[in-house]
């Protein structure tokens, strides 16, 4: 199996996961991920999540999903694409949250981006309507 089938396996299986429990599991994500990962979301650490910024060791990945349990219900989240070139794998794909302090939901097109090194997650980039994140949390 090359390295891209290899890498899209691996996070078909662990989007698979994050849909099925709704968010409420991160081990898997934090086992796909290197020591050191340069990780970010397109949010940068708003008010009210500032957990949905930037990272650069694997342990403090465990403050970004604690943050997401504590402040977000996932309503739906489904991958639609998965392209894969070299050691980059992008996920396209849609999701709904909704803001458990205000209880506005989010519907947002999502794409992730990854870079993988000896099968491990190296790189992660988020992309999604930060419009509507800074909605729900204001």
């Amino acid at each position: 199996m090359s390295d891209e089938l290899r890498n899209v396996e691996l996070l078909r299986k662990a989007y698979g996961i994050w849909a099925k429990t709704r968010g409420a599991s991160s081990d898997h994500w934090l086992e796909l991920c290197a020591e050191r990962i340069a990780f970010g979301s397109l949010a940068n650490g708003p008010a009210g999540s500032a957990y949905l910024t930037a990272y650069q060791a694997r342990d403090d990945l465990k403050g970004y999903f604690a943050g997401l349990a504590n402040d977000w219900e996932m309503m739906e989240f489904e991958v639609d694409h998965f392209v894969a070139q070299g050691d980059r794998v992008v996920m396209l794909g849609r999701c709904a949250w909704k803001y458990r302090k205000t209880g506005k939901v989010v519907w947002t097109q999502k794409a992730d981006s990854w870079r993988f090194e000896n099968g491990k997650a190296a790189e992660f980039f988020e992309f999604y309507d930060t419009a509507q994140v800074l909605a729900a949390v204001a």
